[in-house]
């Protein structure tokens, strides 16, 4: 019975055997294709036969030449149908496929109806139909020479087609190959560009490109797990470590402050996509390639808190000593809050990247000064702690920026300007949800503080020239001298503030109003008690320089850079 198998199996062989045979497409005589694989089959099984039973059978040699012109008509077939159907097997309609849709194929012995193919590929497009038959040519292939002992020249034909398209398919997307030397050359507009690009390139080559090759391995070398885990190594570990590299490469170069914010979407690139990269590289055979991803991974957050120590280190290290001008904003203020609340806006990615809440050893800040930010529940976290320290690290280099100014009333007001500025810039960014009230409002008590302490400094010279309100009657003499003392002192602390200047609204007007309220008031109460009993005075409007409602017009104009000059040539509008 076998040797009449091996006839059997002669006649539709040698029909097809690609050397002699005019016909070229065996898979496109469905039928033909079918009754060629059961030969197959049947021949196998009467070689093993034959091997073990009648070994010296002259049929095993007939046999073995049938099995050779076979496996080589599979081999041309393969080939052609992985070449004649790359663009069906895209691996974005492969991924939508799975080895279940496929394993009852109509090669196999249970023989599936026609009305049965027709209703399934009803149900499905033309393109994922031709996909869908073009793959079941394949599996059956594969099988077939699997099982004959012939997967070598079955996967050596696979691999060289389908490791030209991965390739293909990643330089469409833009995916260079590039040396850490040539890396490093390059200007940052186009480190920039490339890094771009290869954002948009990473999510189609993990999320299709590589999903899709894999399914196709899958479905294709269904029968072995070794073969289609090593077959799909094979064809996208050259493709997908390139891939993988890149923001290594990118890690490892030069590493500036503004360079952080590609590098955290580099990183959050990978990070999202993990989950993808872990699934698709899941066997021994890729664990290189899931390591270069990791490997780059971890590289990127290196850097990052490399750059943020570095960024600490120069706020520290800032030694400008040319004062602002009227105690306005630090341009070190602005350059550092603008940076932190920009990177506020990346705060997921910092946070899965920050994970010591311990500020820098190096630091020369003593501990009792870190403050931890807490929340209503009580926690706090890592990335919360890094920013409130680094805004702590500018706040106390502005303390030694404030001791350049010689009037120490300025300095107060230099530090309440920055704090303030600083505080705005808290709340109106994501920096406010990450550092939390408490934060808001202890620092705001800071800034009155600052506040009053130059409000004191500065006008405590006008505020003591005027007598209490409790004192007793003055003498003409002694009333006259209160004036002149007021004059002096109020013209002198005007002219020295009136290049100072508080930016922000609200601050500016608050201690318009706190000046006013103490010094308005209590002067217009002595000016009312001593004009009438000195206005038979020559040159009066010398004396009594300002009337009761000229300080609130002065002051008005106060820390805009810009209060009324030549005070001594102005006379009172009032008396």
């Amino acid at each position: 019975m076998m040797e009449e198998n091996i006839e059997n199996a002669e006649l539709i062989i040698k029909k097809w055997d690609p050397d002699s045979s005019s016909i070229t497409h065996l898979f496109h005589q469905r039928k033909e294709a079918k009754e060629f694989l059961k030969s197959v089959k049947e021949l196998r099984r009467a070689m093993h036969f034959l091997v073990s039973e009648h070994s010296a059978s002259n049929k095993l040699v007939l046999a073995q030449n049938l099995m050779e012109i076979a496996m080589k008509r599979l081999q041309k077939e393969f080939y052609q149908i992985l070449s004649a159907y790359r663009d069906q097997l895209d691996p974005e309609s492969v991924s939508g496929l799975s080895s279940d849709g496929l394993s009852n194929s109509e090669y196999e012995d249970e023989v599936e109806s026609e009305e049965e193919i027709k209703i399934a590929g009803e149900s499905i497009t033309k393109v994922v139909r031709e996909a869908t038959n073009a793959i079941s040519d394949l599996k059956s292939i594969a099988d077939c020479m699997i099982g004959a002992g012939y997967a070598k020249e079955c996967i050596k034909i696979y691999k060289l087609i389908r490791e030209s398209i991965v390739n293909e398919g990643l330089y469409l997307l833009g995916v260079e190959r590039f040396g850490s030397s040539q890396i490093q050359k390059m200007n940052w507009e186009v480190l920039e560009h490339l890094i771009k690009n290869w954002l948009n390139a990473v999510k189609i080559a993990v999320k299709t490109l590589f999903s899709g090759e894999k399914a196709l391995c899958d479905l294709v070398f269904s029968a072995s797990q070794t073969i289609r885990q090593s077959c799909f190594t094979e064809i996208t570990k050259e493709g997908a470590t390139n891939l993988f590299r890149f923001p290594e490469l990118i890690a490892k170069s030069k590493k500036t402050p503004e360079r952080i914010f590609l590098l955290m979407e580099l990183h959050g690139a990978l990070s999202s996509l993990w989950p993808e990269i872990e699934l698709t590289f899941n066997s021994e055979s890729t664990s290189a390639i899931k390591l270069q991803a990791f490997s780059s991974l971890q590289r990127l957050g290196e850097s990052v808190q490399a750059i943020l120590s570095d960024f600490e280190s120069t706020i520290q290290k800032d030694s400008a000593k040319t004062p602002v001008l009227g105690g306005g904003i630090h341009p070190l203020t602005q350059r550092v809050m603008n940076y932190i609340s920009a990177l506020a806006d990346y705060v997921g990615i910092l946070s899965d990247i920050v994970t010591d809440i311990t500020p820098s050893g190096n630091s020369p800040l003593p501990e009792s000064y870190f403050e931890s930010p807490t929340f209503d529940d009580g926690s706090t976290t890592a990335i919360s702690v890094r920013f409130a320290w680094l805004i702590l690290v500018l706040l106390c280099k502005l303390d030694s920026k404030a001791e350049v100014y010689k009037d120490v009333s300025l300095s107060y007001l230099f530090l309440a300007n920055n704090l303030q500025f600083t505080i705005e810039k808290v709340c109106t960014t994501r920096l406010k949800i990450l550092l939390g009230e408490d934060w808001v409002i202890k620092h705001a008590k800071k800034v009155k503080q600052y506040a009053a302490n130059y409000e004191t400094m500065a006008w405590a010279k006008v505020f003591s020239s005027l007598p209490e309100r409790t004192s007793p009657e003055l003498s003409p003499e002694a009333a006259r001298e209160c004036f002149r003392r007021f004059n002096a002192a109020f013209e002198e602390a005007y002219k020295k503030q009136a290049s100072w200047i508080v930016p922000d609204g609200k601050l500016r007007d608050e201690l318009k109003v706190s000046i006013a309220k103490k010094l308005v008031s209590d002067y217009t109460e002595f000016y009312e008690r001593y004009i009438v009993m000195l206005s038979g005075e020559k040159n009066l409007e010398l004396l009594v320089r300002f009337g009761s409602d000229d300080l609130g017009n002065y002051l008005s104009h106060l820390f805009q850079g810009v209060a009324i000059s030549n005070i001594s040539l102005s006379s009172s509008s009032s008396h």
